[in-house]
């Protein structure tokens, strides 16, 4: 899909007009029993976006969708591990392209919002471009949208100001972002990890209001409001103690020194007074947990280093790939 007719080149001091290569897009769905839709997806894809390569991805689909999504015209695969993250984790392993735009198979995105989503990635020199959810389909799950707005606040006080709209799986982002991103959930977290990994590495992102629709009748959501919560909740953890381990163990470091001073409160007391040290269990116990405090701080300096090596390694990676 060429964004533009002609670039000017300008090395040596001599300016020629060159032929812009056409961009490799690719639209990356992941399905899993989503027949009632995934036929009127595609096709949707198609009409905003001719000269795209579309993958449907299917997850172990017990109905229709792979031949709903063939008679489409999209290119089927099959990802055996359940679950979100592997299916993302496969499609940017997989797919070739200097684009990927990838959004959900239940029709509640609008395709007509997939060529501003490309336009702002390759225009401003983007790594992603998150398309914010609006419309009736958040007013009807008021669950998963109070959630997704405080998860969204956690996400800022903990990694960094950025995002708006973090479970969306509607997005664009750079060949760059896509085959330097080491995926590893295996869920609906997917979204919040590529989140993360962006303000970690301090990659250029925007986002973009999008028309979010209601699902069809005939279509369940897959998403658990709290098992999927938790584990959202779980993988923000998780990657806090990866991406700001010193951060991670100190607080840890300091609630296990702020115990311990208050358990050896009595026995400092009962010194002062008497001059002697008494052998209670509460003494041993409040020295034991103070050991604890340190042997915290001290692995959240060993393991700070450690997350600075992967954090090097990860952008030498970025940094190896050829922007679009």
């Amino acid at each position: 899909m060429p964004l533009a007719e002609v670039l000017r080149d300008t090395s040596f001091g001599v300016t020629r007009e060159v032929a812009a290569q056409p961009l490799k897009i690719a639209v990356l769905l992941p399905c899993y029993n989503e027949e009632a839709a995934i036929g009127e997806v595609v096709r949707g894809f198609r009409m905003a976006l001719p000269a795209a390569d579309i993958y449907v991805y299917d997850n172990n689909s017990t109905d229709r969708t792979i031949e709903r999504a063939s008679e489409a015209g999209a290119i089927v695969r099959r990802e055996r591990l359940q679950g979100k993250g592997n299916v993302v984790r496969r499609m940017l392993a997989d797919v070739e392209a200097d684009v990927y735009l990838m959004a959900d198979g239940d029709l509640t995105y609008d395709p007509l919002a997939a060529p501003l989503l490309i336009d702002r990635l390759v225009s401003q020199q983007l790594d992603m471009v998150v398309a914010t959810r609006q419309g009736e389909g958040m007013q009807v799950r008021r669950g998963h949208a109070a959630g997704n707005l405080m998860f969204n606040q956690m996400i800022g006080r903990l990694f960094g100001p950025g995002f708006t709209d973090i479970l969306s799986g509607y997005r664009a982002v750079s060949r760059r972002f896509a085959k330097s991103f080491p995926a590893s959930s295996g869920g609906f977290e997917i979204e919040t990890e590529l989140a993360i990994h962006a303000l970690d590495l301090r990659l250029a992102v925007e986002e973009i209001p999008v028309r979010y629709g209601r699902r069809p009748a005939d279509s369940v959501s897959k998403l658990s409001t709290f098992r999927d919560g938790f584990r959202i909740l779980w993988t923000i953890a998780m990657m806090y103690r990866a991406v700001k381990p010193f951060r991670f163990f100190g607080m840890i470091a300091l609630a296990l020194a702020a115990t311990s001073l208050w358990l050896a409160f009595p026995v400092i007391t009962h010194f002062l007074e008497t001059r002697l040290v008494p052998r209670l269990p509460t003494a041993v116990l409040a020295a034991s947990i103070m050991q604890l405090s340190v042997l915290s701080f001290v692995c959240g300096i060993i393991v700070q280093a450690v997350s600075e090596g992967r954090r090097e390694a990860k952008r030498l990676r970025y940094l190896e790939l050829k922007s679009a």
